[in-house]
């Protein structure tokens, strides 16, 4: 795990939890591991109470579980986890594709667009790792242009919730590939002003990323594009 360096504009709680939690959705902290206040105290380089707060709030998200007088422990990764973040990934984010169609379809066919561009052009390039903040921003930008702060916290927290699950295959150029695939389909319908099959794609698309958190976390069948 990465030393944590403190800057002033967030609170040291703040820091350590979002230092643990992006270890552990990165898979620095793997699924098992066992976490205890005062070691991850004493390598971070703060007191344990910021740290027991981290882990307070990260047992609520989920993330780790407490364990009777031995400290908390990492949430191993679970294939019907991954069915039920999907499952609600697609309700959320077709309701921020139907609010974004309705209020701005010119500026979402655009920005959209734009991204899909710089995506292909990373991966011609053979930056296969760019494509980590470049799928975010795609789907944070249909939230933004749907006009819903609380829609887009739920989104993004959802995505990063499944972010363990997906780090095991983002980075597989065949599956890069097909996510580039997904998005331009979704892209193609929003500019033919069909929001239907705007929201056909949207849903083969996550359903794609589906099978290749299974396939890649869980050896499941080999994905295919839908």
């Amino acid at each position: 795990m990465k030393n944590l360096v403190i800057r002033q504009n967030k609170t040291i709680r703040q820091k350590v939890y979002e230092h643990l939690r992006e270890a552990i959705l990165n898979c620095e902290i793997k699924p098992g591991e066992r976490l205890v206040e005062t070691d991850l105290a004493n390598r971070i380089g703060v007191s344990r109470t910021p740290v027991r707060e981290a882990l307070h709030t990260l047992e609520r998200e989920g993330l780790v579980e407490a364990l009777h007088r031995v400290g908390y422990v990492v949430r191993p990764i679970s294939k019907d986890e991954v069915s039920e973040l999907c499952g609600i990934r697609l309700a959320l984010e077709g309701v921020a594709l139907r609010w974004a169609l309705q209020k701005a379809p010119s500026e979402l066919t655009e920005v959209l667009r734009k991204n899909v561009i710089l995506c292909q052009q990373r991966l011609d390039a053979g930056d296969v790792k760019a494509f980590v903040g470049l799928d975010a921003q795609f789907h944070d930008l249909i939230s933004r242009v749907a006009g819903s702060k609380r829609l887009m916290e739920m989104t993004q927290g959802i995505r990063r919730s499944m972010l363990r699950y997906r780090i095991q295959s983002i980075y597989s150029e065949d599956n890069v590939i097909r996510a580039i695939t997904g998005h331009k389909a979704i892209l193609e319908a929003i500019e033919k002003g069909d929001a239907r099959a705007a929201q056909s794609a949207l849903r083969a698309h996550i359903r794609q990323s589906r099978k290749d958190i299974l396939y890649f976390g869980f050896r499941e069948q080999k994905p295919m594009t839908s």
